[in-house]
């Protein structure tokens, strides 16, 4: 019972910056039992891969080829996950999806679109 809409995705030159912010709607209970937030990304050929995630109490995890660069965050209701992305570099293109645990289940966006050029 969690829907997620990613968004901030678009275009951007080597070494620019872009935001991205994933918004979760659902029942209050279930943003309750919400114990992890995160941000997946996948190019055309490739694995979906972990770039950051965020859990109770702030714990942060990031994949070592966005750390310095990467930075995730979080609201205290668990209604919004953001992604503020610096020194960007043409193999960060991908979708990059939101993805949100409870006890029961996984909920993963639709994906928003970043493509950066040389």
């Amino acid at each position: 019972q969690v829907q997620l809409v990613e968004s901030g995705g678009g275009l951007v030159q080597t070494g620019g910056s872009l935001r991205l912010s994933c918004a979760a709607s659902g029942s209050t209970f279930t943003f309750n039992v919400i114990n992890v937030m995160g941000w997946y990304r996948q190019a055309p050929g490739k694995e979906r891969e972990l770039v950051a995630d965020i859990r109770s109490g702030s714990i942060r995890n990031y994949a070592d080829f966005v750390k310095g660069r990467f930075t995730i965050s979080r609201d205290n209701g668990w209604k919004t996950v953001s992604l503020q992305m610096n020194s960007l570099k043409p193999e960060d293109t991908a979708v990059y999806y939101c993805r949100a645990r409870t006890s029961s289940r996984d909920y993963w966006g639709q994906g928003t679109q970043v493509t950066v050029s040389s």
